[in-house]
């Protein structure tokens, strides 16, 4: 790959980044208490493979909103009208990002509870 196609490549997912912090309330919601949650982590100064632990479950959130959003933008363009199937796509989706937010929750729990 050209370092002109990897340049593309990363400015196209940052777009998609961007767009979704544009447009979707939840992410932007993450971001700010991810945001509380890394300088509360600095703060106490948590070992690092606790932060390391921090940082994957935050990141597996975001990345499941992502999808998320793909999917739901996905299904908007396959159908204008109300389809049963199409729902369940959405609301699995949509269920991906409530596991990792409660599996986030879950570690920071775990990792914090000994350092509050």
């Amino acid at each position: 790959m050209s370092s002109r196609k990897l340049i593309e490549s990363f400015k196209y997912a940052l777009e998609g980044i961007e767009y979704c912090l544009k447009t979707q309330r939840n992410m932007r919601l993450h971001l700010v208490i991810a945001a509380v949650v890394v300088a509360v982590c600095v703060f106490l100064q948590i070992s690092s493979m606790e932060f390391i632990m921090v940082i994957i479950s935050i990141s597996l959130v975001f990345i499941c909103e992502l999808i998320n959003t793909a999917v739901e933008k996905a299904v908007d363009t396959a159908t204008k009208e109300y389809d049963p199937v199409a729902k369940i796509a959405k609301d699995v989706a949509a269920g991906a990002v409530l596991v990792a937010a409660i599996n986030s929750v879950a570690v920071g729990i775990l990792i914090l509870q000994r350092y509050l």
